[in-house]
C-alpha cells in the first residue's frame, strides 16, 4: 500500500478515538458504555487536548531550536484563534448531534478554504467546483430538513446545532488558508504550537464558569484525547509529504464512514434514509471538489 494513504487512514481512525472519547465524555452518565462517569464541558475538553499538545510540541521546538514565536505573527495568531474557536464549537456538536452528522459538517472545511483561497490568495475556481459546492449543502440541506425518524429523535438534529457546525467548518476553513500563508514563513511544529499557546489561555477562562474535576479513569481518557490528536496531526502531515493531495485526499474522508460506525455501535445512534443520503451528498462534493483542485 502507497504510505501516504497507510498514514491518512491512520490519521482519521486517530481522530475517530479523539471523538468517540469527546463524544464519551460530553454524554457522561447518559451514554451506556461505561457507567459512572460525568459530564465535561467542550472546552474543558479542548483544554486537556491543548495541554498535551502544548508540552509535546514544546519539546520538539526546543529540541530543534526553532523560535518559539515564529515569525509571521500575524498569520500564526490567525490560525490559532480560528482553530481555537473552530475545535471548541466542533466539540459542542459532537454532544449535541449524531456523530456521524457532526463529522460531516466539519468536512465542509475544505469547501470554505476553497473560497478563502479564492479571495485571500486569488486561486482560481473553476465552474465545475461550484458545482460540487452547491451539491455538497444539498446534502446539508436534506439533513437539516428530514424528521423522517431513525432510532435517535430527529429533532435533535436542530438548525442550531448544525448552523454551529457550518460555522465551525467556516474557521476551519480560515485556519487552512493561514497554514496555506505561512507554509514559507514558519516550521510545521510552529504553527501546529501555536493552537495550543492561544487555546489554553481562553480555555482556563471558560473552566472558571464551567469546570468538571476528572477522577479515576477520566483522567487517561483526557490524556488519550490529547495523545490521538497529536498522532493524528503527525500522520496527516507524514501523509501529504510522501504521497499526491490528489490520490491522498479522498481517503481522508473515510472518516465519515469510521464516524457512522462508531455512532451505531457505540451510541446507539441510527439515522434515517434520508439523512444519510444527505451525508453521501456532502462527503461525495466535498471530495470531487478536492480532487479537481488539485489537478
Amino acid at each position: 500500500m502507497n504510505k501516504g494513504i497507510l498514514y491518512i487512514i491512520l490519521s482519521g481512525l486517530s481522530f475517530i478515538v479523539v471523538n468517540f472519547f469527546v463524544k464519551l465524555l460530553g454524554a457522561g452518565d447518559q451514554q451506556n458504555l461505561i457507567d459512572g462517569l460525568q459530564v465535561y464541558p467542550a472546552h474543558e475538553l479542548v483544554l486537556a487536548r491543548s495541554v498535551v499538545s502544548f508540552s509535546i510540541s514544546l519539546f520538539i521546538i526546543k529540541r530543534r531550536n526553532i523560535p518559539v514565536f515564529g515569525n509571521n505573527k500575524k498569520w500564526l495568531v490567525i490560525r490559532g484563534l480560528s482553530g481555537t474557536i473552530a475545535l471548541t464549537i466542533f466539540f459542542y456538536t459532537i454532544h449535541y448531534l449524531p456523530l456521524a452528522v457532526a463529522s460531516t459538517i466539519q468536512y465542509l472545511a475544505p469547501i470554505f478554504t476553497v473560497i478563502f483561497a479564492m479571495i485571500l490568495l486569488k486561486e482560481r475556481v473553476r465552474a465545475m467546483q461550484w458545482f460540487f459546492i452547491a451539491f455538497s449543502f444539498i446534502g446539508v440541506a436534506l439533513i437539516a430538513l428530514d424528521r423522517s425518524g431513525g432510532s435517535i429523535d430527529q429533532e435533535n438534529i436542530s438548525f442550531l446545532w448544525l448552523g454551529l457546525g457550518i460555522l465551525a467548518a467556516v474557521l476551519s476553513g480560515v485556519a487552512y488558508v493561514s497554514i496555506m500563508k505561512l507554509r514559507t514563513t514558519d516550521a510545521p511544529i510552529t504553527i501546529v504550537f501555536y493552537f495550543p499557546m492561544v487555546a489554553i489561555p481562553l480555555m482556563v477562562i471558560l473552566c472558571f464558569f464551567d469546570f468538571t474535576m476528572p477522577q479515576g479513569i477520566e483522567w487517561l481518557f483526557l490524556l488519550l484525547i490529547g495523545i490521538f490528536t497529536q498522532i493524528a496531526q503527525i500522520m496527516l502531515t507524514k501523509a501529504l509529504h510522501l504521497g499526491s493531495a490528489s490520490t491522498i485526499t479522498p481517503f481522508q474522508y473515510l472518516g465519515a464512514i469510521y464516524a457512522f460506525l462508531v455512532g451505531y455501535f457505540a451510541f446507539d445512534e441510527t439515522l434515517s434514509l434520508v439523512v444519510n443520503i444527505g451525508i453521501i451528498l456532502v462527503i461525495s462534493g466535498v471530495i470531487v471538489n478536492a480532487v479537481l483542485r488539485k489537478r
